[in-house]
């Protein structure tokens, strides 16, 4: 991993949001159009230049088929085109983004997530560290679609509040932004919805880990992640405790 590895993370994915941004200008007929044409488009403009910018690389990404080849390589991009495809499919909504990372010999060594409709983009090797927490209930936030039960047993559990948000990459950029405390998801996603995230929010001291403290690992046979939790580092302890007595 080089520098110009973060800067290539960064700037793919604020190439392919602002490409996604004149997508979603055209005149489709309903947001099933919208939704593929965001998905292939934003696809195909990652797997291009990764092919003509890192040729010897393989890519894992949402939209691509599965190339066992990845499994020996030493590098691996994981990209996601399109997160929150029906946050990016409703007129007004700022809650999608694009994933794009790199892993390296068994690590997350660069990423960038860019949330395109706030012309903003968090990426490695600096974003930045979240403000101090302010005084109030612990905020956790979720998924406004599909809310999981156990989210809602541990704000119980910990008195705190629900923030519902769209892509899983806004979701973690909330944390690091310092808009909520912990990302807690434990239904399972797939590997290219976290790997960016996850490496950002690593880079900007937050905790990262499985449901059960155990570490994240990436570039697996099956790209299927169970669980995931992102969160402030002071709040790690205490909410790996609340979590293991709620699983």
């Amino acid at each position: 991993m080089t520098a110009a590895d973060h800067a290539l993370a960064a700037s793919l994915a604020s190439e392919a949001g602002r490409l996604l941004l004149q997508v979603r200008q055209r005149d489709l007929p309903d947001a099933a159009a919208r939704k593929a044409a965001g998905d292939t488009e934003s696809h195909r403009f990652l797997v291009d230049e990764l092919a003509r910018q890192r040729p010897d690389d393989a890519v894992l990404s949402e939209e691509g088929a599965d190339d066992p080849a990845r499994l020996s390589a030493d590098r691996v991009w994981i990209v996601d085109p399109l997160d929150g495809t029906r946050e990016f499919s409703e007129p007004g909504r700022a809650d999608w983004a694009v994933h794009v990372a790199l892993w390296e010999r068994g690590e997350l060594v660069a990423g960038a997530v860019a949330l395109p409709a706030e012309s903003v983009t968090f990426a490695t090797p600096a974003p930045p560290s979240p403000a101090p927490r302010a005084d109030g209930p612990i905020r956790l936030v979720v998924s406004r679609s599909r809310p999981p039960v156990l989210v809602a047993e541990l704000a119980t559990r910990l008195r705190g509040e629900l923030v519902p948000l769209g892509s899983a990459g806004v979701k973690a950029m909330a944390v690091v932004r310092g808009q909520a405390d912990a990302y807690v998801h434990g239904g399972g996603q797939y590997e290219w919805d976290s790997a960016a995230p996850v490496a950002v929010a690593r880079a900007a001291g937050l905790h990262t880990s499985r449901l059960d403290g155990s570490p994240l690992r990436y570039n697996q046979p099956s790209p299927w992640s169970p669980d995931l939790l992102v969160c402030r580092p002071e709040l790690a302890d205490d909410l790996l405790g609340a979590l293991a007595e709620t699983l």
